[in-house]
């Protein structure tokens, strides 16, 4: 049998199987149920087999073999680069689908260096998991593996079988990030250049971990709204706390927790600006005034009052006397 036979059977399909198109799988807002849902399951495994079927023969040719493990012999990457979600149809019709159908596509492991007779995973985590669940053994191949090729495989991984979200690319950057890894090895393992690498890592900075966990992926949502999500959070930290606190918060599909979120914040921005305006009487718009607890902050528009607040700060002592014999007469 041929290197190439062995790849086909272990896929199991013939050689002359017309590989599914994979642009018809990958639409986020389908819903899938029953008998459907596991035949979509079963054709993005057989997308996914012809995907990798270069790789796992160029694999085999080096000599590395597939082994059949108990999944328990195996732990996760210690750099998680997915947010799990409490509802995932997908995965429950992958389980249906190895059930059976079998699994086609080996996950990639290698030797745990702490522990004999056990492995680390680099990508196939919810093929794992399905395992575990079904009480069966995963197919995997083992190679071994540098901790910098390890995280490398496991984003190319991803990024070719499933595109994570903005979001789970930029936590999974700053987790890379504060776990010692140079900057050169995540820019490889999400397939990114500088400028958008220092993008994800900022907003994942700028949004409290808890606050990304709580909304979860947001497949639909970029850069824009996160950013937004960013400066409201910055101007209003503690407002986002009870948002996210509410019961009827985690009903919500993730999507719409972020626009929950934004919406919310924003109102009340806009609220708070709208009472605090000072007009000229001109009617326009010459400053801004913020009151947070104890303290107030004027904001003068200088295309509107150029030069006032300087003559301002000028009389500021002045204006302090006048208020204080005001005060005195009352």
């Amino acid at each position: 049998m041929s290197r190439r036979d062995t790849v086909n059977s272990i896929f199991m399909r013939k050689t002359d199987t017309p590989v599914p198109s994979a642009g018809a799988e990958k639409n986020p807002d389908r819903v899938r149920s029953g008998a459907v849902s596991a035949m979509g399951a079963s054709l993005q495994e057989m997308t996914e087999a012809a995907r990798t079927a270069n790789r796992l023969q160029a694999q085999i040719s080096a000599g590395f073999s597939i082994l059949e493990i108990t999944p328990s012999d195996i732990s996760n990457s210690s750099i998680s680069d997915r947010i799990p979600i409490d509802r995932d149809a997908d995965f429950d019709a992958l389980v249906t689908s190895i059930s059976e159908h079998g699994q086609k596509v080996p996950i990639l492991v290698r030797p745990d260096p702490e522990k004999d007779g056990h492995y680390q995973i680099a990508y196939g985590r919810r093929r794992l998991r399905a395992a575990a669940k079904l009480g069966i053994k995963v197919k995997a191949i083992v190679q071994s593996l540098s901790d910098n090729e390890l995280v490398i495989a496991q984003g190319k991984e991803n990024l070719d079988r499933q595109d994570l979200s903005f979001i789970e690319k930029a936590l999974f950057a700053h987790r890379l990030e504060e776990a010692g890894y140079q900057r050169a090895v995540i820019m490889a393992a999400l397939s990114t250049d500088k400028a958008d690498l220092s993008r994800y890592i900022s907003v994942a900075r700028g949004v409290p971990q808890n606050v990304i966990l709580a909304i979860g992926p947001a497949p639909k949502a970029g850069r824009a709204r996160w950013l937004a999500l960013v400066d409201a959070i910055t101007s209003s930290p503690k407002k986002v706390d009870a948002i996210i606190g509410d019961d009827a918060f985690a009903d919500l599909e993730s999507d719409q927790r972020l626009q929950r979120v934004l919406s919310r914040m924003t109102t009340r921005d806009q609220k708070k600006a709208a009472g605090d305006v000072w007009k000229t009487r001109q009617g326009q718009k010459a400053a801004q005034i913020d009151r947070s607890g104890k303290k107030t902050r004027i904001t003068f528009d200088e295309r509107m009052v150029p030069e006032f607040a300087d003559y301002l700060t000028t009389r500021l002592d002045e204006l302090f006397e006048e208020f204080g014999a005001v005060r005195s007469q009352q």
